[in-house]
């Protein structure tokens, strides 16, 4: 079920953050993360009007940054005339009730400041399954701590996705909904899969773009496939997966698959909902990790997506480093070496070279070879026929010649029979 609502007014917010020593790095709250904070509160429709950073040892268990700052950011709030405060940090069903209840407005926190921010940009139905599982997921928990938040009418940030009558329906009908959701989630991963199946018969291999959110993925599928994706300078302009075919050469032919952009404390739930999109990595021959050479956090940001990429991508699947936007800075400023590429999508500056670097990482998992095969492995035919990309067959007084396309596991099985490498 879906709901929609009407934004009558931009929101104002105070934007706040726990610096705690007991924090690990992603749990932690910084002036960068603050920003970045003010940016999604952007995207999201709102305006920020002031800061807060606090510095403490461990957060308060009830108010999270202390009663005497909550009491600090209530008064900046309305001397601002905010009706919103947005903590950088993750926050518990209590810590939200106790807080909404000192400072007076309603209180969301980073995760649900993207969950919001997906609601707003997923347009197919696989998009919108995954982001109402999302949400669903994160407000069971947290429903006797929303105060506030289910009290507003009218919509805004915080209340897009699963409408307010759902909201204060009872846990088991939300559980049911979750469930509801997960079974068509899984009959989406089920289809993909049979693509998948359908690809790696024609041996067509699947390159993956992947990179932190704004990072130019959606410029450059446009560029090299006139995919016509909408490409704006926002974050998470894109949410739902578009693949489209590109010809690298004359002899190679893949699956370029865009997929959501990645950022700092992305919501855990958010991750889990979107397996079937983010699951294309697990499967990928190839990842392009799209980077923002201009992005003055840039090393920061890299770090992020290496995790994710850590996570979600098998340990041998081979990366690429595009460096967008390498027009906007100094070449000694960008990284050399084996597997890193710069280039410019949105000008279309050095797209031979990535076309070529993507040739050569994915030459290492592809075989081109003529095989000649005993007449008594006849049977080997159908294998190939399934399993790998055959161009051509060619029965001689010496055997089955078969010109075709191997991964590394037939090029293993078959190697005996390889009569040269094409």
């Amino acid at each position: 079920m879906e709901a929609t609502f009407e934004k009558k007014v931009i929101e104002r917010a105070v934007l706040v953050g726990l610096n705690a020593s007991c924090f690990t790095e992603e749990e932690t709250a910084t002036e960068n993360t603050l920003d970045e904070l003010e940016d999604l509160l952007e995207t999201a429709g709102g305006f920020c009007t002031g800061k807060v950073l606090q510095n403490r040892h461990t957060p308060d268990p009830h108010s999270f940054i202390g009663e005497g700052k909550a009491l600090e950011v209530k008064m900046l709030a309305e001397a601002t005339a905010s009706n919103m405060v947005v903590f950088d940090n993750e926050l518990s069903p209590g810590n939200i009730r106790a807080l909404e209840e000192i400072i007076g407005v309603t209180v969301l926190d980073r995760s649900a400041l993207i969950l919001d921010i997906f609601a707003q940009r997923a347009r197919t139905k696989e998009g919108r399954l995954q982001v109402e599982l999302a949400q669903y997921k994160y407000l069971l928990p947290r429903l006797s701590g929303m105060g506030a938040s289910l009290s507003r009418q009218g919509g805004g940030i915080g209340t897009r996705g699963p409408g307010e009558t759902q909201l204060e329906s009872d846990r088991r009908h939300i559980r049911e909904r979750i469930n509801r959701l997960e079974e068509e989630l899984e009959q989406v991963r089920k289809v993909r899969a049979v693509q998948r199946e359908r690809r790696m018969k024609n041996s067509v291999p699947v390159v993956a773009i992947v990179g932190y959110t704004n990072a130019g993925k959606s410029t450059l599928l446009n560029q090299l496939t006139n995919a016509g994706i909408p490409a704006n300078n926002r974050l998470f302009d894109t949410l739902d997966t578009t693949s489209r075919q590109l010809k690298v050469s004359d002899d190679l032919e893949v699956i370029l698959s865009d997929t959501v952009g990645f950022i700092a404390k992305l919501p855990h739930h958010l991750v889990n909902a979107f397996h079937a999109t983010l699951e294309e990595l697990e499967y990928a021959d190839l990842l392009l990790h799209v980077i923002d050479a201009s992005d003055p956090h840039v090393e920061k940001h890299v770090a992020v997506v290496n995790r994710l990429i850590n996570k979600l991508a098998r340990p041998e699947t081979p990366v690429l480093q595009v460096y967008n936007k390498a027009d906007r800075v100094y070449s000694e400023d960008i990284p050399r070496g084996k597997g890193i590429v710069a280039i410019s999508a949105k000008k279309g500056i050095n797209m031979d070279g990535l076309l070529m670097a993507i040739e050569n990482a994915l030459a290492k998992t592809r075989h081109h070879v003529l095989l000649r095969l005993p007449y008594a492995m006849g049977g080997a035919l159908d294998t190939l026929h399934s399993k790998a990309k055959v161009k051509a067959v060619e029965y001689t007084a010496e055997g089955i010649e078969v010109d075709t396309v191997l991964d590394d596991i037939l090029f293993g099985r078959y190697r005996e029979y390889v009569v040269k490498e094409l």
